[in-house]
């Protein structure tokens, strides 16, 4: 599990990933549906966030990137990462509708309050400063578009090589089982 996060963590400071292409929401998923302890279920996703914060915030330290790791309202995006687990936790069987499902919902959750949150100041952000009408709301989710395909695009690619290697491993380990059972 260590590995996982570390890896995750790495790979959203790449610098030419695209916006929003990171790991961390099929994480979450992931973490939700198939970690029996819950608080492990949690940690995997803010852990692999806070490793790549604490990089991003070294990183732009030294001058190596624009991109800063601690900022106001960042409490949010920790609080958005635990309602992905628990969107994970409404995985009751895995199979490939519902996890398909999941990775559809959870994103999309996570673009409309974070936006939203963004947008009214909730969090101590203000975004782009939108104006506090129903125009402004649509110009904050119009200005995270971006982040959302990548988004999108990443719980679908990540959470397929999840849950795919989680079956797989599965079934061969059941496979194996029921071979030296029959022995």
């Amino acid at each position: 599990m260590v590995v996982l996060i570390v890896i995750a963590a790495l790979y959203r400071i790449v610098p030419s990933r695209p916006w929003g292409f990171a790991p961390q929401i099929a994480m979450a998923l992931f973490g939700g549906a198939v970690i029996k302890d819950k608080k492990w279920a949690f940690a995997l996703p803010i852990f692999s966030m806070f490793l790549s914060d604490l990089l991003y915030q070294g990183l732009y330290k030294a001058g190596l990137t624009p991109i800063y790791g601690f900022y106001e309202g960042q409490w949010l995006n920790y609080c958005l990462f635990a309602l992905m687990v628990v969107i994970g936790f409404a995985v009751k069987k895995i199979n490939f509708v519902n996890v398909l499902a999941a990775s559809l919902i959870a994103p999309t959750v996570f673009f409309l309050l974070s936006n939203f949150v963004t947008w009214s100041g909730l969090a101590g952000l203000r975004g782009l400063n939108r104006p506090f009408s129903f125009e402004g709301l649509l110009m904050a989710y119009n200005d995270g578009l971006m982040f959302y395909k990548g988004n999108l695009l990443a719980t679908l690619f990540f959470s397929a090589l999840l849950f795919g290697g989680y079956y797989l491993l599965t079934k061969n380990n059941h496979a194996t089982a029921g071979k030296a059972a029959q022995v």
